[in-house]
């Protein structure tokens, strides 16, 4: 397996297979330990230590996504395609944002920085409607 960025070849051992496979069957950029919790049921004999330093290196390739919103952990994304991120400050949930890349947003920072830019993140930061209906409920 070849990064997008970096010529870094990875080998896809047994279990880093199954730790990809099970990262992309959620939507819930899921923490290293959520996705220990899942890998174990395939891989009961896995350990944490082995599920976090594949996730850091299937991450290091550009083969899936690490996200972080300051929250004590990380948490991993198996789309590497680009796109943003929002997350709930109340409750830690993260989700895909629906709006579309914006075309360009890279070339405009070189302009008005001088900087030499090779890559974005943009994260949004709000309540999720969930912690919105509870707030509202109480």
């Amino acid at each position: 397996m070849e990064g997008k960025d970096n010529n870094k070849i990875l080998r896809m051992t047994n279990q880093r297979k199954i730790i990809l496979e099970e990262l992309c069957k959620v939507f819930s950029h899921p923490t290293a330990n959520d996705v220990y919790k899942m890998v174990r049921k395939k891989l009961p004999r896995v350990s944490l230590g082995t599920v976090y330093r594949n996730l850091e290196l299937l991450s290091s390739c550009n083969t899936i996504q690490k996200l972080d919103f300051g929250e004590p952990h990380k948490r991993f994304d198996g789309n590497p395609e680009p796109h943003y991120h929002i997350n709930c400050t109340k409750c830690g949930r993260v989700d895909d944002s629906p709006l579309p890349l914006k075309p360009g947003l890279e070339e405009e920072a070189e302009l008005a920085s001088g900087y030499q830019i090779s890559s974005h993140h943009i994260s949004f930061s709000g309540i999720c409607p969930d912690c919105q209906t509870q707030v509202a409920a109480n």
